[in-house]
């Protein structure tokens, strides 16, 4: 009687989920039906978690990777009672609907991770799991572990082909993250069909060289096997497990079920219909479900609701008898930084000695890291390079996983997907690095960073053709362009020492924009009037004698000593110039339109910018009558001073430039 209540309650998954897509029109009901067993197991068997209080903290995750199969997991939010409503599924794809075709985090309850680009979700999986390890190892006691639950992924062939789930796995058996459970969801399709025309590899044996445990599942029907599996993989915790799950893509459409079709299109109505006689669904009217279905869920709900209540009673008598560090597990926990919190005053001190930003920001992060302790964060195989390793902080290892400081490894894309996921379990403010020019790498991930609203912090160092000798391949052009195109997202991009602790002043205490802190790796003098200004995006560092100057000259990082160098000069020959330092063009952009103007006065037409880099997002700012002096080509390599002069980077340019335009 209980095997037909559960089928019953897996078609269920399977028919809502098909409904769904009908009913839009679009999306991809093969994978939901395919792997309902086995989340349906996972979910009313094995997860804790508590639709009553959805961000528990000691609940277990879940990610569905293969984001496209977004309505699985809609389903199972209707049916385990998080809010969602049939009406939602109904409206599956539609303007505004809590329903859209990914799951996307902080829009829907219940919704862990935004997924769709693949791979991604198993990623921020691994960057979980190695938050959870950090709290576990920072806040158990002999007694009690107030963080103690698993991360659990559904992937697809699609997960498993991209690389970033290749450079993920890599760390995470590194790491011996027995906390990440992915459950692989085999059915050997893609859109182009049979997976074996691009995808043969031995999975099994690759994961199982990465590290991992793999367990494997013939039958995805079978969710006593499944049930199994992960009990035995909950069971290691010196492994993270891979579940092999061999499924049929569209199970139970008797026309469709394993072939490519059923994969990304609506099963068609006389399809649809077919399924729910062939499954010997009940009900007749779309997105029905029946009552002992509900009650199923709602027995699976109650289950979970005293694991609960029961972790929650330890969890009281936790914070009496450790009060400390329960206050401190709390403050962690709140996932923001007070600015109150942080001493300005010793935040920007600073000697005048020429520096490089990368020094300059790590002088910062050492002050930082004290007084925000969640600081997590690390590089891409480069801390000495980018000068990110926090002193006296530990290493992140499988020996210590109480350690802040995290080794990714040469593992740039997965570097900043594990970084979302640390970010999205809302316990550490984490940042990672790498060269500038490898933000390429990163840039996928980051963006899904400033579209789930997360504040994780780029520290991307050798910032330009200052890198000199390495070349073109290490020399970045369009970065900056790139980085400042992306909507809620920040790139600062400091002169001196003062900016780049307002730059890191900003990272931190950001709730909800991803920040990039580009530096670089030459000297660079400091300036006397820079400081906590700098949070406007720009500001008049040298001003002129007029209300509104004769020229007005502007530029960020490296290239402000040029505009100053050459306002110098051009005072001297009788031009009133003024001097902008613009670190953060999209911070200037959110100022008001009158503190705008007072800084680039509308009547002021002479302007010349100056950066090492493109000069596609200076033309706002110069105007139709001004000049950017920028790189419109790749680099080359040679001594960086050699390079800036050949290429036109210097005070001189600006002075040329600027007596041409004073001459028109």
């Amino acid at each position: 009687m209980q095997q037909k209540i559960d089928n019953l309650a897996i078609n269920a998954i399977r028919v809502l989920s098909a409904e769904a897509v009908q009913a839009a029109n679009s999306g991809h009901p093969g994978l939901p039906m395919g792997a309902a067993p086995m989340a349906f197991e996972l979910w009313a068997n094995h997860m804790n978690h508590n639709p009553k209080d959805p961000n528990w903290i000691n609940r277990d995750r879940f990610i569905l990777s293969a984001g496209h199969g977004s309505t699985l997991v809609y389903s199972l939010l209707h049916l385990f009672g998080y809010g969602l409503t049939t009406e939602d599924l109904s409206q599956f794809r539609q303007w505004d609907s809590l329903t859209p075709g990914h799951p996307e985090h902080g829009h829907t309850t219940g919704v862990e991770a935004t997924t769709g680009p693949l791979g991604a979700g198993f990623t921020a999986a691994i960057g979980m799991a190695m938050a959870e390890a950090n709290l576990a190892a920072k806040f158990s006691t002999e007694k009690f572990k107030p963080i103690d639950h698993n991360i659990y992924t559904i992937v697809g062939d699609g997960c498993l082909m991209e690389g970033i789930t290749s450079e993920a796995a890599s760390l995470a058996g590194t790491l011996k993250l027995g906390k990440v459970i992915a459950l692989y969801d085999s059915n050997n399709i893609t859109i182009e069909g049979s997976t074996d025309i691009a995808f043969t590899e031995d999975v099994e044996a690759r994961f199982k060289a990465y590290g991992w445990q793999v367990l494997e599942v013939a039958d995805g029907n079978d969710t006593v096997a499944i049930g199994k599996a992960i009990e035995t993989a909950k069971a290691n915790i010196e492994q993270p497990t891979l579940i092999i799950v061999s499924t049929l893509i569209g199970f139970g459409c008797p026309g469709k079920q394993g072939k490519a079709s059923a994969h990304g299109e609506p099963l068609g109505t006389d399809h649809l219909a077919a399924t729910k006689e062939n499954l010997e669904w009940p009900c007749e009217e779309p997105f029905e479900v029946p009552d002992e279905v509900y009650a199923r869920y709602n027995e699976a709900v109650s289950k979970n609701i005293a694991n609960y209540d029961s972790w929650t009673e330890q969890y009281e008598a936790y914070k009496q008898e450790n009060p400390e560090l329960a206050a401190e597990l709390a403050s962690w926990l709140k996932g923001s930084v007070e600015a109150s919190k942080l001493d300005l005053d010793d935040l920007l001190s600073f000697d005048d000695k020429p520096a490089a930003t990368r020094n300059l920001s790590s002088a910062t992060i050492q002050k930082l890291c004290k007084a925000v302790p969640n600081m997590f964060g690390g590089a891409a195989d480069l801390a000495p390079s980018t000068k990110t390793y926090m002193n006296g902080k530990g290493d992140f290892s499988k020996d210590d996983y109480s350690g802040m400081n995290l080794h990714f490894g040469v593992r740039e894309l997965a570097m900043s997907g594990i970084a979302n996921g640390i970010s999205l379990y809302g316990a550490h403010k984490t940042f990672v690095a790498t060269f500038f020019v490898f933000s390429d790498y990163m840039k996928p991930m980051m963006r899904l960073a400033a579209l789930m609203k997360q504040p994780v912090t780029y520290v991307l160092t050798h910032d330009s053709i200052g890198v000199g000798e390495d070349g073109p391949t290490h020399q970045p052009i369009e970065q900056l362009s790139m980085l400042r195109s992306m909507p809620n997202f920040v790139t600062f991009r400091p002169a001196d020492g003062k900016e780049t602790a307002a730059g890191w002043y900003y990272a931190i205490t950001s709730k909800e924009t991803p920040t990039a802190l580009v530096l670089t790796r030459q000297n660079l003098p400091s300036y006397a009037n820079t400081g906590m200004e700098a949070l406007k995006g720009a500001y008049i560092l040298s001003d002129s004698e007029k209300s509104v100057p004769d020229i007005i000259l502007m530029a960020s990082g490296s290239e402000v000593s040029c505009v100053m160098d050459a306002a110098d000069t051009l005072r001297k020959e009788g031009v009133d110039a003024r001097v902008v330092s613009m670190p953060s063009m999209e911070l200037f952009d959110g100022q008001s339109d009158e503190y705008k103007e007072s800084v680039l006065p509308a009547a002021c037409r002479k302007r010349v910018s100056i950066e090492a880099g493109s000069t596609m997002s200076w033309y706002r700012y110069v105007g139709l009558d001004g000049v950017a002096i920028g790189i419109d080509t790749y680099g080359a390599s040679g001594p960086f001073s050699v390079v800036f002069e050949k290429y036109g980077i210097t005070a001189d340019s600006v002075v040329d430039t600027a007596r041409k335009l004073m001459n028109k």
